[in-house]
């Protein structure tokens, strides 16, 4: 069989991409959440974001909600809901709808977990890592599948951990993120029918203050920097583009897979290879200045 070829008058990543779109960011306040957050507002989409911790939620969320430079149809709203809990879940699919009228993506980013030998979790500590991030993300996409992508279509995207070696310290969130990797490719075949995507999206060591704070007096950060060939840690911008990315049309081809966005540090550190210091592979820098675009409410650049 032979396959359509249809001219392209235009880039699908286009100004305006997402928008009359509407998501769903758990963990959406802070960190990568955040940043995934506000690349979809630049880009003109509807966006919900959820949280355990409603004060610091409504705070982010009210900031969000007056950067001048999110496109003049996006919109911002924040409700607190604990991931772990069905009733909430379900609330949040219906607040959105509700709201917004449909749920276009779903990014599972909510989650939590802290440093510990595996002989030392406890039972409680296990389970609540294990609900957060495993049952967390599995309630999340069962009830958007119920509520509106199971006749309507969608995407979902599940932020994991990069764990491909193990996760010495962090054994109870390595073993529920791989959890979270294997139920994205079974959703992926079993939902194809109902013309859902779902990737995963595996961070390397990615600094934030919110997950700084996680950690108290260890470097994890500091100590990190030895096994990344960037020599340097990874920035939640950089996690945010390729997500978006993902949730795009330009990936309408993708599903099942887990991008690793490491800078090769899962397959880093080989026997007599070695990497030397460098500034090689800085970071793209954002820029502050608005976009040029006639769509926007934002203040135009005077250059």
């Amino acid at each position: 069989m032979s396959a359509t070829v249809t001219s392209r008058v235009s880039s699908v990543l286009r100004k305006g991409l997402f928008v009359d779109k509407v998501a769903i960011v758990t963990g959406g306040g802070t960190g990568i959440g955040k940043a995934i957050t506000q690349e979809l507002l630049y880009l003109g989409c509807k966006v919900v974001i959820a949280s355990r911790k409603i004060d610091r939620l409504s705070k982010s969320g009210e900031e969000m909600k007056q950067n001048p430079y999110r496109h003049s149809k996006s919109d911002l709203s924040y409700m607190q809901c604990n991931i772990r809990k069905e009733e909430e879940v379900k609330s949040l699919m219906d607040y959105t709808i509700e709201k917004y009228g449909r749920i276009d993506y779903l990014v599972n980013n909510g989650g939590g977990q802290f440093p510990a030998h595996i002989e030392d979790i406890t039972l409680k500590g296990w389970n609540a890592v294990i609900e957060t991030n495993l049952t967390g993300t599995y309630l999340c996409s069962r009830e958007v599948f119920k509520a509106w992508m199971g006749k309507h279509g969608g995407v979902i995207l599940n932020i994991v951990v990069d764990n491909i070696r193990g996760m010495p310290f962090m054994g109870h969130s390595g073993a529920a993120r791989a959890g979270v990797e294997n139920i994205t490719k079974t959703m992926a075949l079993e939902w194809a029918q109902y013309g859902i995507r779902v990737n995963a999206v595996a961070p390397g060591t990615v600094y934030s203050e919110t997950a700084a704070a996680n950690y108290g007096d260890l470097d994890v950060f500091g100590q990190a920097v030895e096994q990344i060939p960037a020599k340097r840690l990874g920035e939640t911008q950089e996690i945010s583009g390729p997500v978006c990315f993902l949730l795009s049309p330009a990936a309408s081809f993708i599903s099942g897979i887990t991008l690793r966005i490491d800078a090769a540090s899962s397959l880093y550190m080989h026997p007599n290879f070695y990497i030397s210091d460098h500034k090689n592979l800085p970071p793209y820098k954002w820029s502050d200045d608005p976009v040029e675009d006639d769509t926007s409410s934002a203040p135009k650049s005077k250059l």
